[in-house]
């Protein structure tokens, strides 16, 4: 996945635009800061108060998400896989083995030891909500697997086609958090089970940001972003999640975090799927600032900033510091500028 890139945007001892820069682009500089022009600029702008609103443009991918392995257990043979892009709900199967269904449970906890009566624990009462979701009743659904439980789990396989034994050993169930999207198989029909059987992500896309480290404090969950789309269109999103282990970067390359942005509103993303996105991270918000058009600095000699102040038809020049550039716009102070002033944009 793409790095961060670094855009003109910043705050000040940040900034990418240096002094030359700007005298390349013809906002003046390399001689004399051109006080003593007597002739009135091309056009004028306003010293406005506002607040200016820094920014950070990284890459991202928009796709459904970091994908998660299910591996088979137990023993017996794949009669069926779903195919890539197949979209699996609780209670239907993930795959068949021997021709029976290995179905799919929502929660956290993995089917780690048989489930039977007398058994207690959180994966209990997990499979408990699973059996009240699908439809089974006349058992309490708490942390103990009781006759009630075991009466429900055989009404359960009888509907699936499998042995009524009123037990649940691992492999016979698949567990997620919520649906699952198939990703890629990664065995075939005819294989033995004993291995990973596919990998699979959720249903939502999202996008996903490997972000250089030096750009961490620039997000935090529930922040609002941008997202520009391949098409030019911007939607909204959330950062969800922002990894708390940087993984070394390969040859060279800078360590990154791994941040996932949720988008409310997935038909304004078209049919997108592994596509580059730009992600617009709102860094700062300097409020109260003082600031120009980007297009009104001057350079000048010593490799600072100056703007031409137009009052009663005469221009002067004054010094400026510079804070951050955003949107067009630039921060500036100094003694000698003041709300409501106009200062030159030359041509």
């Amino acid at each position: 996945m793409a790095r961060a890139r670094t855009v003109v945007l910043g705050a000040a001892g940040a900034v990418v635009v240096g002094g030359a820069g700007l005298a390349t682009a013809g906002l003046g500089g390399g001689g004399e800061p051109a006080a003593a022009r007597s002739a009135l600029p091309p056009a004028t702008a306003t010293v406005e108060r506002t607040t200016l609103v820094e920014t950070k443009d990284v890459d991202g991918t928009l796709g459904y998400g970091s994908t998660r392995t299910v591996t088979g257990a137990g023993r017996g043979t794949l009669t069926w896989l779903p195919a890539p892009g197949s979209v699996i709900s609780r209670g239907r199967p993930v795959y068949r083995v021997d021709d029976e269904p290995v179905p799919l449970l929502y929660g956290r906890l993995p089917l780690y030891r048989t489930l039977s009566p007398g058994k207690e624990g959180a994966d209990v009462e997990q499979l408990e909500r699973n059996l009240r979701a699908l439809g089974y009743a006349g058992f309490t659904v708490d942390d103990a697997y009781s006759a009630a439980t075991a009466a429900a789990v055989k009404r359960w396989q009888s509907d699936l086609g499998v042995a009524q034994t009123g037990r649940i050993a691992p492999g016979a169930a698949v567990v997620a958090p919520g649906r699952i999207r198939v990703a890629e198989r990664k065995a075939g029909v005819g294989d033995r089970v004993g291995g990973p059987v596919l990998t699979c992500t959720g249903t939502s896309r999202v996008v996903s940001v490997d972000l250089d480290v030096q750009y961490r404090r620039l997000v935090r969950k529930g922040a609002g972003v941008k997202v520009e789309l391949p098409s030019g269109d911007t939607v909204k999103g959330e950062v969800a999640s922002v990894g708390k282990v940087a993984e070394e970067g390969k040859e060279g390359e800078p360590a990154t975090v791994e941040v996932e942005i949720s988008v409310g509103s997935q038909k304004s993303l078209g049919s997108y799927d592994k596509a580059p996105v730009t992600v617009s991270l709102t860094a700062n918000r300097h409020r109260g600032v003082l600031s120009v058009p980007i297009g009104a600095l001057l350079a000048r000699s010593d490799g600072g900033y100056a703007v031409q102040v137009v009052e009663n038809g005469r221009v002067r020049t004054v010094p400026v510091e510079t804070g951050v550039f955003t949107g067009g716009r630039v921060e500036i102070s100094g003694s000698g500028v003041k709300e409501g002033m106009r200062v030159g944009v030359p041509s």
